[in-house]
């Protein structure tokens, strides 16, 4: 019946009639709105039959007005047993605590394990996580994820190529590969050196080669700077054969030292007069949730702190029980408080900002080794805010390029 359906999550209950001719009874709470289901004579006096938990005000009701003796004989469904599982008080205390505690063990670390590297860096890895706040007994929600583990320790330990973190039920392991410096003595065929640039030479270092330029010479790109030639002559004594003096023995080397040229470069760079930027103020508040699914219940930091403007970072860690993942996480808000600030400046200050700005861009491009020597402002302007410079740069750099020789030649 469909007026049955459910009933054992709402609840129902067995009643037994006393009295003559009791399915009377049934009759009458049926009329009255009571839904009864499965009556059955046990007697001449006697009548049982089931109804809904929530129709037993309206029975009692219709047995005022009756001369029916009504008890309940059975009691079934979901109400009568949480009623009853709760009515156990230490089993359920029990139950909880057990519950409580095996979440708390699964989210707590056991054991940190790395291998695949030299016992030295092993002990530098665990140094470093003690510092991170990886180590056993530590609350796996307040750890950064893998990923960022992995990447701090590639920055902190230089000798690391490679590192991976995985987390494992409440074990970190660590796997790491070393770097490995490997000498390979240079096989250089026969080559000479040539210049890469336009320049004026200042200064030549060569240690095997034939130089063909010298100091203060201008060269430009591609002019030979140190052939890998070299040219014997053949005895003198051998002066009465005109074939025979001509005759020149070809020995060719791997050409190989510096040549540092005078070079020069031109560049445009922008100065705004006048700028704006955010940064933080230094003061924050810690908020902490509890995530279920996507509703957040706040533990702590309930109020919002009173910043004008606010940056927040989030770290979110989920709760595991034992080696499943809970839809329940741990989140922790960072709100820092932030500024907007504006800078202005005078044409002379932009002026010498843009001249250094530029020579840190060219110092990157060219390299270390290479020496700005001179620089002066060509051209310079004022335009929408901007100071625009046109500026000339004198360096010193090395300007030898490698060129194969072949001893065909």
């Amino acid at each position: 019946m469909k007026e049955t359906q459910g009933v054992f999550l709402t609840g129902y209950v067995t009643v037994k009639v006393i009295g003559h001719y009791p399915e009377l009874f049934f009759d009458v709470c049926a009329r009255k709105g009571v839904t009864v289901w499965n009556i059955k004579k046990t007697s001449k006096t006697e009548c049982e039959g089931n109804i809904r938990l929530r129709d037993i005000p309206l029975l009692k009701s219709v047995r005022r007005n009756t001369v029916y003796k009504v008890t309940f004989v059975h009691r079934k469904g979901i109400p009568f047993l949480s009623k009853r599982f709760l009515s156990h008080k230490p089993l359920i205390i029990g139950l909880f605590l057990s519950m409580f505690f095996v979440l708390f063990l699964s989210n707590i670390v056991w054991d940190v394990k790395v291998k695949g590297v030299h016992p030295e860096i092993e002990k530098r890895i665990v140094d470093q996580l003690n510092e991170y706040g990886i180590q056993p007994g530590a609350m796996k929600f307040k750890i950064d994820p893998p990923s960022q583990i992995q990447q701090q320790l590639l920055n902190d330990i230089p000798e690391l190529l490679w590192v991976g973190v995985t987390e494992k039920g409440t074990t970190y392991h660590l796997e790491g590969v070393e770097k490995t410096v490997v000498e390979e003595e240079e096989t250089n065929g026969p080559r000479n050196l040539v210049a890469a640039k336009d320049g004026v030479i200042v200064d030549m270092y060569v240690s095997k080669g034939r130089p063909v330029v010298q100091v203060n010479d201008y060269v430009e790109r591609g002019d030979l700077l140190v052939s890998g030639a070299l040219r014997e002559q053949q005895n003198e004594e051998d002066e009465d054969s005109d074939e025979e003096k001509k005759d020149e023995q070809q020995q060719v080397v791997s050409a190989e030292g510096e040549v540092i040229a005078k070079t020069w470069y031109e560049t445009e760079v922008n100065i705004p007069l006048k700028t704006n930027y955010e940064v933080l103020t230094g003061e924050n508040k810690y908020k902490y949730f509890l995530k279920f699914a996507s509703v957040f219940i706040p533990i702590w930091g309930f109020t919002d702190p009173d910043f004008d403007q606010i940056q927040t970072e989030v770290n979110e860690r989920q709760f595991k029980f034992l080696k499943w993942d809970l839809p329940i996480s741990f989140v922790e808000h960072n709100v820092q408080e932030k500024t907007n600030l504006s800078d202005e400046r005078s044409k002379e200050v932009a002026v010498k900002d843009g001249i250094e700005q530029a020579k840190t861009d060219l110092q990157k491009q060219l390299g270390p080794d290479a020496k700005i020597s001179f620089e002066k402002v060509l051209h310079e302007s004022i335009d929408s805010g901007k100071v625009n410079l046109n500026l000339y740069f004198t360096v010193e750099e090395d300007i030898v390029k490698i060129q194969p020789l072949s001893q065909g030649d």
